[in-house]
């Protein structure tokens, strides 16, 4: 099999492949795009990090395609529908490079604290003066941590060891996550603005967490506070955060990442308080030769056919396996997706049962779907059907697999998801190839067939709700395709569920939830 390398990977990774029996392998680094199509038919497997664009113009001429090899975290240049849709697999390296992240976070929170990029200015002018230089200890200053995840843990614990008191907030991360760090949990954002000495973000760049800090936020914050960005640009608001360190809000801010990058035209960079690098925080020699480790070791295998620890869209799975189990894994991960779309309280427990035909089946792999559902709509691209586990392990959730074969609910999946006083569930049953239904979302009975929009709307048991809620829709011009109402008499609230031909935007939402009677209104993707 053939495998090109358009972009640097490390020499380790190179000899790697080059040595893998039964591969031939071409290292074209910046190949133009025009010569990349036109070669790229006879190639089963290509390399790539952030430049190469993998998208449909590029498929269409990748005719023999098997794996797409990106040597990194993210996959924004790789559209995924198109490969899954060709069955091509894509795999990734998200672990490879989280040391060298947490470190350059340390690196720069250090550096912008001690003023230690100004004093070296001062040095270089030939200028010894300390005047204007006093920077600040960690000891026990409090750390607020946005985002716990892998890289926010190991922050956290290099932190401690600087005797620093760590706090954290994120509503994904079960309690027991916290304990077993030694963090002190902020159940809301504000709470950690209010006691933070430094902050520190490491969240994926997502609808809900793009300019997550902005005015508002630096507002509630210590005067005198320390930024950190080594995640993603426009997690804080470059402009707003700007602002506050002319008024004194914010003492020191190190950014390794930008909007606009690799556009130097931050606000930012012409403040002496900030320490900027240009996203340096996967740039070490372990980390590249990690990152170029792992990627051929993912092609090699995928190649393979083996088990393929970093799949971003696909199982690794026999072809007549998957043929059996596709409803299955779209069933389930259609069931997890549902929850963080209709709830956010960090989940302790998910307890997956299988009843019918499915419980005789190899049911791992679906509970990984059900798993990679539940985390994607917060984590993106992190999550697999390989690495589903791994997310729930790292915040602390129980999974539980349970089956009873020989049941008259033939075929049916039941997904209990436990919170700190409730359990949300979903169910959800296959009919027959192509033909799924959810048949229960928290207590109120359905027979619905998933599609990519769906709106759920909570509301009074009252006449005139439906008519309402169409004629607004109606207004906002998203047409209805299906509606179903489900009623729950102990409480006197029903639940409408409807799919609709496109995305319903925040505005639309808005005016749903100012319906009277409405309760909640959420919009669902899958």
């Amino acid at each position: 099999m053939k495998v090109i390398v358009t972009e640097r990977i490390s020499d380790k990774g190179v000899e790697l492949l080059k040595n893998a029996a039964g591969l031939e392998v071409d290292i074209c680094f910046d190949i133009p795009r025009a010569e990349l199509l036109e070669v790229i038919p006879k190639y089963d497997a290509i390399v790539v990090r952030s430049v190469t664009k993998i998208n449909e113009e590029f498929y269409e001429h990748a005719t023999n395609l098997k794996v797409v090899g990106r040597a990194g975290n993210g996959v924004d240049n790789i559209q995924m529908e198109g490969a899954t849709k060709r069955g091509i697999i894509v795999v990734n390296t998200p672990e490879s490079n989280i040391v060298s992240a947490a470190e350059h976070t340390i690196g720069l929170l250090l550096a912008s604290s001690r003023n230690v990029v100004k004093a070296h200015k001062m040095i270089e002018s030939r200028v010894w003066e300390r005047s204007g230089l006093k920077g600040s200890e960690m000891l026990h200053k409090t750390l607020g941590i946005i985002g716990l995840g892998r890289i926010g843990a190991l922050v956290t614990k290099r932190m401690q060891a600087f005797e620093m008191k760590v706090i954290a907030y994120d509503p994904y991360i079960a309690d027991a996550r916290f304990k077993k760090l030694g963090v002190e949990k902020c159940e809301t954002l504000d709470d950690l603005l209010k006691k933070a000495d430094v902050i520190s973000i490491h969240t994926p760049k997502t609808e809900e967490t793009v300019n997550i800090l902005g005015a508002a936020e630096f507002a509630k914050c210590k005067k005198g506070v320390r930024v950190v960005n080594c995640a993603r640009g426009g997690l804080y608001n470059e402009q707003d955060l700007a602002e506050a360190i002319k008024k004194g809000i914010v003492a020191s801010a190190g950014i390794d990442v930008l909007v606009d990058e690799p556009k130097p035209i931050s606000p930012l960079i012409d403040l002496e308080e900030c320490v900027l690098t240009p996203h340096l925080g996967a740039d070490t020699t372990e980390a590249q030769d990690n990152v170029g480790i792992a990627i051929a070791e993912e092609v090699v295998s995928a190649l393979r056919g083996e088990m393929v620890p970093n799949a971003v869209n696909l199982p690794s799975l026999h072809p007549h396996d998957l043929e059996d189990m596709l409803d299955y894994l779209h069933l389930g991960e259609a069931l997890g997706k549902l929850y963080y779309q209709l709830k956010k309280d960090p989940i302790e427990k998910i307890e997956i049962l299988y009843q019918g035909e499915v419980a005789e089946m190899e049911t791992q792999m679906i509970t990984r779907a059900v798993l990679k559902g539940v985390f994607e709509p917060i984590l993106k691209e992190r999550v697999n059907y390989v690495n589903a586990e791994l997310a729930a392990e790292g915040r602390g959730v129980d999974i539980v697999e349970s089956k009873m074969t020989g049941e008259t609910k033939r075929n049916l999946i039941t997904v209990n998801i436990y919170v700190k006083d409730n359990v949300f569930t979903v169910s959800g049953k296959v009919f027959g190839e192509n033909n799924i239904r959810i048949t229960e979302i928290d207590g109120f009975e359905f027979d619905l067939t998933p599609e990519r929009f769906m709106l759920v709307a909570r509301n009074q048991d009252k006449p005139g709700m439906i008519g309402q809620i169409g004629t607004l829709l109606g207004a906002s011009r998203v047409n209805i395709a299906t509606m179903q109402v489900s009623r729950n008499q102990k409480d006197g609230c029903a639940m409408m569920f409807m799919t609709v031909d496109n995305e319903v935007n925040k505005e639309t939402l808005n005016l749903l939830q100012g319906i009277d009677g409405i309760k909640k209104a959420n919009l669902i993707k899958l």
